[in-house]
């Protein structure tokens, strides 16, 4: 059976380019094309593909706006961010969002047909780097010891990137307090880190990029 995929890019030659790729596989089909973020979401609305291959940067409608709206409609369906950009605040939101991968655009053509080929099979496709770091323990977030409401907020304000100096200011309490709320936080989240404890945390739900 052929996957069925949706290509949004609100690029047109881009957009053409990678329809006329993915057409060279017998088990991919393009079933339609958007160019820009609120018509991805009708289409997904009104084709039900098994894959939306998704640009970023998109009009009237973002993408991770549009990751969370196609989620929301169409939970089974997968997506695939195809991306020029590499920073990881932007693989932590789409994964917050719900999108099942994150490529770049300037990744092989094998690579990418695999990249759909192990999303439709349940895997996700992310970096490496980034998916090294969160260990396995947070996809079960039953295992998590409950945060107090002081260690949610400091944890809050980690994810937003502000020190330890900055976050006692914020809070009124003392640098030491916070180095040790921030050693509580990773305890309980079962990470090493101030970065592992931002990423496990978004992709559980706890906090949000603003």
């Amino acid at each position: 059976m052929k996957t069925r995929v949706l290509v949004a890019d609100d690029h047109d030659l881009v957009r053409e380019g990678i329809c006329k790729l993915l057409e060279l596989y017998d088990n991919i089909e393009v079933v339609g094309e958007a160019g820009d973020g609120i018509e991805t979401v009708n289409m997904v609305r009104e084709l039900s593909p098994d894959l939306v291959l998704l640009d970023l940067n998109m009009p009237r409608m973002d993408g991770i706006t549009t990751v969370g709206k196609i989620k929301e409609i169409a939970p089974e369906v997968k997506v695939l961010i195809l991306t020029i950009h590499d920073g990881e605040e932007y693989i932590y939101e789409v994964a917050k969002a719900g999108a099942e991968g994150y490529v770049q655009k300037d990744i092989k053509p094998e690579e990418l047909k695999d990249a759909i080929e192990r999303l439709i099979k349940g895997e996700r496709v992310f970096p490496p780097a980034i998916e090294e770091q969160v260990p396995e323990e947070s996809n079960n977030p039953e295992q998590f010891e409950e945060l107090s409401s002081r260690e949610q907020e400091v944890l809050e304000l980690l994810a937003k990137g502000m020190s330890n100096r900055s976050i006692a200011e914020t809070l009124y309490i003392s640098d030491k307090t916070v180095k040790n709320h921030v050693s509580n936080i990773l305890k309980k989240l079962s990470v090493e880190d101030r970065t592992q404890a931002v990423i496990v945390s978004l992709k559980r739900g706890l906090v949000k990029l603003s």
